[in-house]
């Protein structure tokens, strides 16, 4: 079942895309391992290979990360004045483990976001599309 309509949600798709779903369908994955993202999607035929997150999913994570990170870090020392190895033990785990739970996620939004604004492909009505395009 895929949206014809030329209105995309914004918020619908960012939804989807953030819990790694197509965007259009809602049901199919986006991605087929870790971040590597499916061809197409296996529940509506949707083609994803136009989506170019390059560098941003990483950018992404780490400024939200980073955010909760240093603001945590922050508190901390400010409240308990531990030793330094205290916090190394403590913030680097948690930076790692959510910058890898996160990262997944914010991939899948912004495919859900190019695919909303019609981006890089995603615009079916769109004349003289070509993989030379691309690069």
């Amino acid at each position: 079942m895929s949206n014809t309509s030329s209105e995309r949600s914004l918020a619908t798709s960012l939804r989807k895309g953030f819990m790694r779903r197509c965007p259009d369908c809602g049901k199919g994955r986006i991605f087929k391992g870790y971040i590597k993202v499916n061809h197409t999607c296996d529940h509506c035929g949707l083609e994803l290979f136009h989506q170019r997150a390059d560098d941003a999913p990483p950018y992404f994570t780490m400024m939200i990360v980073l955010h909760f990170i240093v603001s945590g870090l922050l508190f901390v020392e400010k409240t308990y004045s531990p030793e330094t190895w205290v916090h190394m033990v403590i913030w680097f785990p948690v930076a790692i483990l959510s910058s890898l739970v996160l990262l997944p996620h914010i991939k899948g939004a912004l495919i859900g976001l190019q695919w909303a604004r019609k981006m890089h492909g995603f615009d079916e009505e769109a004349t003289g599309y070509s993989a030379q395009q691309i690069d």
